[in-house]
This record gives structure tokens, sequence and C-alpha cells, in this order.
């Protein structure tokens, strides 16, 4: 208990002295402490863990493939034939 009685002593001692260097030293450990116990951390852990790192990539054209169009606006200009007009 006397170790516990030091360290606030000490900790009002320092706050009655330089309370801009003991509250800078507070907002770093809970900044330092927070992502530790943050369930936001937790989550998005574990969401992180589940993202594949490597999406598909569809198909292109080779030229052996009749019914996949080389890219997909190239659907014999079906779909580009608005901006034609």
């Amino acid at each position: 208990m006397s170790s516990l009685n030091r360290m606030v002593t000490y900790v009002k001692t320092a706050w009655g002295k330089e309370p801009v260097i003991v509250s800078s030293i507070v907002i770093a450990i809970v900044a330092v402490a927070l992502p530790w116990v943050s369930p936001i951390a937790r989550y998005s852990a574990l969401m992180n863990e589940r993202m594949p790192y490597h999406y598909p990539v569809p198909v292109r054209d080779d030229g052996n493939m009749a019914d996949i169009p080389a890219h997909p606006c190239d659907k014999d200009g079906e779909q580009l034939e608005w901006l034609r007009k």
C-alpha cells in the first residue's frame, strides 16, 4: 500500500508542477493502449484475416471462345450504341 501512496503522491506533485507534460504522457499511454483493448481493432483484424489478397479477374477472349467477349463492353457494340448516337 505504501508504494501506491508514493505513486499517487508523485503524480500529484508532477501534476502540480508540470500539468502539460503529465497530460501528454497520459494521452500517449491511452493512444498506445486503446487499440489493444478496442473491439473495433478486434473485428478489423478478423475482417483482414478473412479478406482475400487476390480477387478473381474476368476471363479475356484468346480467340477460341466464341460466346465470351474480349472486353465486358465489347458485346457487339450494343452497350455503347447510345454513345455513338
